[in-house]
């Protein structure tokens, strides 16, 4: 079955739920109407090839805006969900009381495993179907446009394999299937979510996809080198250990990530402004914490001694001010 009508198949199921899609075969149809109507005239006047040269109305001016929309309402409402799910796993005390109160705790284990499951392939069909309309793009164009909109995608972080959820459900899913049986047949679209370590102990949480395809998050902090200890998202997508995040920002773990300067840039991709939004990978900490307890347990001696530094400074910082006042 041709990936087209598989997806179709794929959201068709997923209709109930209200959940948005690409649109494969109306944008399909937009690089049709531009081989029929353009490239007649593009040939005539010499511009080579059978393929548009760019700067065409009905691609630059139909094709990227649709998809650029059908992404954004894709990546929206996977971050909603996978938040929401997250929240409703995580509660615990008088929040946990309180939704159980207003009816949101409702789902068994089970089902919750499923949502979680059902998310993370509703991530990896919808990416797969945004690079398979790209790449049909490019056999069309001789234009830039197609690596300028992925640039673009990226900064405005609408590709959704960038989402900071992404990892956090693969890292719940697997939390929550251990409680269950290994045996249970998994969703066709991909294969087991999976932590693995390398020779050198270096772990990278992984999902296999039916379309000979591989998602590969690597958990080792690039400035520390070490594995994530208390991870942190930031909006761009990558990971950093929460205490390096801050080193990287100029704050102190006092402060916080909501305090960096919205000039500071992330130390990999250089995007400015990603801190303040940053999200903590409570999931991912559980899952990490469980896999390395050796290594958890002596980063943690070693975080709690640099943050009681830090609070320390903090706090002399403070005094002095008051004094001086």
């Amino acid at each position: 079955m041709k990936f087209c009508k598989r997806y179709e198949a794929y959201m068709q199921g997923r209709r109930e739920k209200e959940l948005p899609a690409v649109g494969l075969k109306k944008l399909k149809k937009t690089l049709k109407r531009c081989r029929r109507e353009f490239q007649p005239q593009h040939q005539l006047e010499g511009e080579g090839g059978s393929k548009c040269p760019g700067n065409c109305a009905v691609c630059d001016g139909t094709f990227f805006p649709s998809l650029l929309k059908e992404m954004s309402a894709v990546v929206g409402c996977f971050n909603q969900r996978a938040q929401k799910l997250l929240e409703l796993h995580l509660a615990s005390g008088f929040h946990k009381y309180i939704m159980w109160f207003k009816g949101k705790t409702s789902k068994n284990h089970g089902e919750l495993i499923q949502e979680g499951k059902d998310l993370v392939s509703y991530a990896i069909i919808n990416s797969i179907a945004m690079r398979k309309i790209l790449k049909k793009y490019d056999k069309i164009h001789y234009s830039k446009q197609g690596q300028a909109f992925k640039s673009k995608a990226l900064s405005m972080h609408i590709e959704i394999l960038q989402s900071p959820w992404l990892s956090e459900l693969m890292a719940f899913y697997i939390n929550m299937r251990e409680g269950q049986s290994k045996k249970k047949a998994m969703v066709e679209l991909f294969g087991d979510c999976s932590l693995t370590f390398d020779d050198d102990g270096k772990p990278t949480l992984s999902c296999g996809l039916f379309d000979s395809m591989k998602i590969e998050i690597d958990l080792t902090c690039s400035i520390c080198l070490e594995t994530v200890f208390d991870p942190v998202a930031l909006t761009c997508g990558h990971l950093f250990c929460c205490m390096c995040a801050c080193s990287a920002a100029s704050v102190t773990i006092v402060d916080g990530l909501k305090t960096a300067s919205p000039k500071a840039k992330c130390p990999l991709c250089r995007q400015e402004g990603v801190y303040a939004a940053a999200i903590h990978l409570d999931e991912l900490n559980i899952l990490l914490r469980e896999s390395c307890p050796d290594y958890w347990k002596e980063r943690l001696q070693i975080e709690r001694a640099e943050r009681i530094r830090q609070a320390k400074e903090h706090w002399q910082s403070l005094s002095r001010q008051f004094i001086g006042i």
